[in-house]
């Protein structure tokens, strides 16, 4: 499809005989957000990191931008140029500031100039509301503030689709909202996305589409008010009267 940004087909992914994917395919199209929930150690993050190929799949093919994802790819740093990724927790370089966290990549993978990567960090950093804190060190930040970094961070690589890993599970309760703002933000402004999260007031407001896996699968899929109001497999309907006591 023309329009598709990822498209996974067939995917399996294994760990000797633990397997953590079964024939899973999955299109995500431009500007499309999307929302994978489901219970620990169903394939979520997995899933999403094969996407970028921090985890290598197995069997199933993978396409990122039109690139296909292989074992024997010599392509590999132009298709992470094109995917930036948010993780749990911020791997933000701790000797560096702020604004050279975010300046780094676009000089060291892109080459670009340092007065156009520092134009770009900045920009992005006013994106996220928080450019007062270009010269300080990530250690001085809250850790919400330090997640909105690693967004900036990301954008500033200008991506074609942003992947989040469950990026509020490691803040505490008052900080989530200033990063779901974040994204909220991103998503109203046409950023292709795929987030894995449990946040599901973020899913229903925001996804065009909410996916459930569960064993390594996708169990089901809908639009959100579908999804919410009417799920239709028990896991599902499991899952949501837990996660929406």
């Amino acid at each position: 499809m023309s329009d598709a940004v990822i498209e996974a087909r067939n995917v399996s992914q294994w760990y000797g005989t633990f397997r953590a994917l079964t024939h899973v395919s999955l299109t995500v199209r431009k500007s499309e957000r999307v929302v994978i929930c489901g219970p620990s150690g169903s394939g979520k993050s997995t899933l999403i990191r094969c996407f970028n190929r921090l985890e290598a799949h197995q069997e199933g093919e993978i396409a990122v931008n039109g690139i296909r994802l292989h074992s024997k790819m010599r392509d590999l740093a132009d298709v992470r140029k094109n995917v930036g990724m948010v993780f749990q927790h911020f791997n933000l370089f701790p000797h560096m500031t702020v604004l050279m966290n975010c300046m780094a990549a676009p000089m060291w993978i892109k080459g670009v100039p340092e007065t156009e990567a520092r134009r770009l960090a900045l920009k992005f950093l006013e994106r996220v509301r928080i450019p007062e804190q270009a010269n300080k060190y990530p250690g001085q930040l809250s850790g919400g503030q330090q997640q909105r970094v690693a967004i900036a961070r990301s954008l500033c690589m200008e991506p074609a689709v942003m992947l989040f890993d469950e990026p509020t599970s490691s803040l505490d309760p008052e900080m989530v909202s200033e990063v779901l703002e974040t994204m909220t933000s991103l998503a109203r402004d046409g950023m292709t996305m795929v987030c894995v999260t449990h946040e599901m007031s973020f899913a229903r407001s925001v996804a065009d589409r909410v996916i459930f896996m569960d064993a390594g699968r996708i169990v089901e899929e809908g639009a959100p008010n579908d999804f919410f109001a009417n799920p239709q497999h028990p896991r599902t309907k499991l899952f949501l009267s837990q996660i929406l006591k």
